[in-house]
């Protein structure tokens, strides 16, 4: 039977037996992106003509959406599209669409120490090829998703620089966390990680000023001031704290 892959962090990409295959047509590959984001379960026919076609839906939508279906079948294969009431579903090996391997790689890392995380959080993060289901940003049921797999994106990445920083690698993560601090200015723990990175690179003033602008942004863009945990972290770096060399910055002391 040929492996079907479906990628869909980035643009939405499929392979049939390591080959790839091209669907033209935007509903046909909506269809594909609705049913990979649910592999393995049914999706009911109604509410696959509600995210495809939402209130502007044709009187002909179910019959449209078998005509999508059959084209899928015969560019996949029609092991892989079953019909199963009240709907279908896309029986392929979760592990064959990037997005679901990807959510359980950033799930189970963390439970490793911090070389083991580090590794499979890369090898997580790695699958990620652009913004996703980038070619359909504008249809409805990908919004969701997108921002949901965004958000454990940009969790997932938090992850991997606190595992790099337990294992030392502070100093070429200085770049990185800045530029990732940019992208996402409202994000503490990231704050915390390029002050922790700073000070142990032998920078305790740039440690200090990047607690000034986090303190800044968070005052006038959401009208609060840094955690408890960001403000012990400041004080901890200005009487150099030799626990800032040891521990995790969520178990710093105050």
């Amino acid at each position: 039977m040929p492996d079907v892959v479906v990628r869909l962090l980035g643009p939405l990409e499929v392979g049939v037996s390591g080959r790839p295959v091209e669907l033209r047509r935007q509903k046909q590959r909506a269809l594909l992106a609705l049913l990979a984001l649910r592999a393995g379960e049914v999706v009911s026919t109604d509410r696959l003509v509600d995210e495809l076609w939402g209130t502007s839906a044709p009187k002909a939508a179910v019959g449209s959406l078998q005509n999508l279906v059959s084209e899928l079948r015969k560019a996949l294969g029609a092991y892989c599209l079953v019909t199963r009431a009240p709907g279908y579903v896309l029986a392929v090996d979760r592990e064959d669409v990037d997005a679901h391997r990807f959510e359980r790689l950033a799930r189970e890392a963390p439970n490793g120490p911090p070389e083991e995380r580090a590794r499979v959080l890369r090898e997580a993060l790695a699958m990620w090829r652009g913004p996703p289901l980038a070619d359909l940003a504008f249809e409805t049921f990908a919004q969701a998703e997108i921002a949901r797999l965004e958000e454990l994106r940009a969790s997932t990445r938090e992850e991997l620089f606190e595992a790099e920083l337990e294992l030392g690698r502070h100093a070429p993560l200085v770049a990185e966390l800045e530029a990732f601090v940019g992208e996402h200015p409202l994000r503490e723990r990231p704050r915390g990680e390029l002050m922790l990175a700073l000070y142990r690179s032998g920078r305790q003033a740039d440690a200090l000023e990047a607690y000034r602008q986090a303190r800044e942004t968070l005052v006038d863009e959401l009208g609060i001031e840094p955690s408890a945990v960001l403000q012990r972290l400041e004080q901890a770096i200005l009487r150099h704290d030799p626990a800032l060399e040891l521990e995790r910055l969520g178990s710093t002391k105050s």
